[in-house]
């Protein structure tokens, strides 16, 4: 490719507005172009790493025995609504009708329909073990896109779909996955770790996140150094300070002035926070049928400890929390700042799993300006749910190990789910086992997307000047640069080059040394090969790699061989970090 007839040209200069290094670089570099909120057009060079990551994922697929196919981007609403995700999911979930007055869906993901396949398709559990997969545009009308393709509302994804006939099944395809997904990534040339995640409206009974550890996710992971247990912060566990053994003492009723807050009661009273209860009202919206239905919740959770909203919303199979309105709390009889679950009837009650365990806990008094001390569950009041609502934070005791928890940021670069039979029963997708009788098809569902992968790999590799691709994705394998004196030698280059199969950009423009040498930097192809009247007079063409500073002057008529040298060392870097990864569950 030469660089003279590029279609996009790359810029000078930084986009104030843009706080991701991968979306200024990917900009500058003429990569993508932006076309509207969280949607992107993909030019020649990022169409080339998009198409490496591709079939690297293509490759990892076949692998584990996958079957590629297409599935459509537009659904029809039926599928949708035998699901249940048609109530389920809110605005991000794009709808229209069609010219015929027919609901449809732009697909977010592809589990329904292959669904919808396999009830066509799968009758005995002799067509069984099967895994497909395709890449295929998805639509999420997310409300908060950033970070160029860090957090996009259209994209491409690579999803997958285990069919099995018994729970083994789907444990091996998952396991195989779970290898697959490494094994990608590092052949990408991006570090991830797995974290146990929430199955979220995906549903299904366990799931993993890979993320990508950078101070630029939205993700908060809980990681333990002393045993290697790691979690999203939505499901992370820890271990909880157990609360003194103690007789149960009368409830009696303080003065607390100006003790709205746990900080404020504990100073006041002189006591932990430990030795208190925080109440937390929330409006849970909740999908029944074709309705949904708003309920004024109550969480109770110790006072030392913070209410993790995902826990919360699983915990009452909700669809989102949104926090309590005044008028609201009041309707049922609390207070704000002095509420107490004691004498409350009008509210569905939550409570963590360490508040039975506390005794004489301080609590609210549903009056203005007073606490009830020494309140007691199950004595004093009693909750529809006790479960585990806790926010794991830093330096919280591991719950496999108790060594201090550590949080970092990190991005999700892709996901897999054990859906079980979640979608197979609601759209009846049965096989008949080896004595006739039906059996839903049990399945699991396997994510990454494209973009964002390409995203990470440039949030991993770069530096003040531009990007460094890892080879493997590197949308060329070679920069080839012409200057003044050299122009015949590097046409002849260029042509060898090609003639052995290497991919070489080829900047052949009528620009200064310091343009060209600039955008070689900002492209940040790893092998660039100068050809100028002065390499020439030295003894041929000057090689360099992107991420190095020194550069060795080659004879012509070796240029070809150590470039492949090069080429040859760069993959081997990459193909030792593919190993096998101890799995977690």
């Amino acid at each position: 490719m030469r660089l003279s007839g590029l279609f996009g040209q790359t810029r000078r200069e930084n986009r104030a507005d843009l706080d991701a290094a991968s979306h200024r670089l990917l900009e500058r570099a003429a990569f993508v172009r932006q076309l509207g909120t969280g949607i992107y057009s993909t030019l020649h060079l990022g169409r080339r790493s998009v198409e490496k990551i591709e079939a690297i994922l293509r490759e990892e697929m076949n692998r584990i025995g996958g079957q590629e196919l297409s599935m459509p981007v537009v659904h029809p609403v039926d599928l949708w609504q035998e699901s249940g995700r048609w109530y389920q999911i809110g605005a991000e979930m794009g709808r229209f009708t069609d010219r015929n007055g027919r609901e449809m869906v732009l697909a977010m993901t592809h589990e329904e329909v292959v669904a919808d396949l396999v009830r066509g398709e799968i009758h005995s559990y002799k067509q069984l073990p099967r895994l497909i997969y395709h890449l295929q545009t998805k639509w999420r009308d997310d409300p908060r896109p950033r970070a160029g393709l860090i957090r996009v509302r259209e994209f491409t994804m690579k999803d997958s779909y285990s069919l099995d006939a018994d729970w083994e099944g789907l444990d091996a395809q998952y396991r195989a996955h779970y290898q697959a997904y490494f094994d990608i990534y590092h052949r990408c040339g991006l570090p991830v770790v797995a974290v146990a995640a929430d199955v979220g409206m995906m549903g299904g009974q366990l799931a993993h996140e890979f993320m990508y550890l950078s101070p630029i996710g939205e993700d908060t992971l809980v990681i333990c150094d002393g045993c290697g247990y790691t979690a999203n912060r939505q499901v992370a566990q820890f271990r909880k300070m157990a609360a003194p053994t103690e007789p149960l003492a009368e409830m009696e009723r303080v003065a607390t002035p100006d003790a709205s807050t746990i900080e404020a009661l504990a100073t006041f009273l002189d006591i932990p926070a430990s030795k208190t209860a925080k109440a937390l009202f929330v409006v849970a919206t909740r999908s029944d049928g074709e309705r949904e239905i708003d309920e004024l919740i109550f969480a109770v959770i110790r006072g030392d400890m913070a209410v993790n909203d995902t826990k919360l919303v699983n915990a009452l199979h909700a669809k989102q929390l949104r926090p309590a309105r005044a008028e609201e709390i009041a309707a049922v009889g609390a207070v704000a700042g002095y509420a107490s679950p004691v004498g409350l009837s009008e509210v569905r009650i939550v409570v963590d799993e360490s508040i039975p365990a506390s005794p004489n806990l301080v609590a609210g008094a549903n009056q203005e300006g007073y606490h009830l001390r020494n309140v007691n569950y199950g004595r004093d009041y009693e909750a529809e749910i006790v479960t585990d609502i806790a926010a794991a934070n830093e330096g919280d005791p591991c719950v496999a190990c108790g060594a201090p928890l550590r949080t970092v940021r990190g991005v999700e670069v892709g996901n897999i789910f054990k859906l079980g039979t979640r979608y197979s029963e609601a759209l009846g997708c049965t096989f008949l086992d080896p004595n006739g009788k039906a059996q839903p098809v049990i399945m699991g569902s396997y994510g990454i997307g494209v973009g964002r992968l390409l995203a990470c790999v440039v949030e991993e590799y770069h530096d003040q000047r531009g990007i460094v691709w890892p080879i493997s994705v590197a949308p060329y394998t070679v920069h080839l640069v012409a200057l003044r004196g050299g122009d015949e030698a590097a046409d002849a280059l260029y042509g060898q080059l090609g003639d052995v199969g290497i991919e070489t950009l080829y900047d052949d423009r009528n620009e200064s040394p310091g343009v060209k040498f600039s955008d070689a930097d900002l492209i940040g192809i790893p092998i660039r090969l100068t050809v100028s009247k002065r390499s020439l007079a030295a003894g041929g063409a000057e090689l360099k790699l992107r991420r190095a500073d020194e550069s060795e002057v080659v004879p012509l008529d070796a240029v070809v061989a150590r470039t492949t040298a090069f080429i040859a060392q760069l993959q081997r870097e990459i193909d030792a970090t593919v190993v096998e990864v101890p799995y977690h569950e």
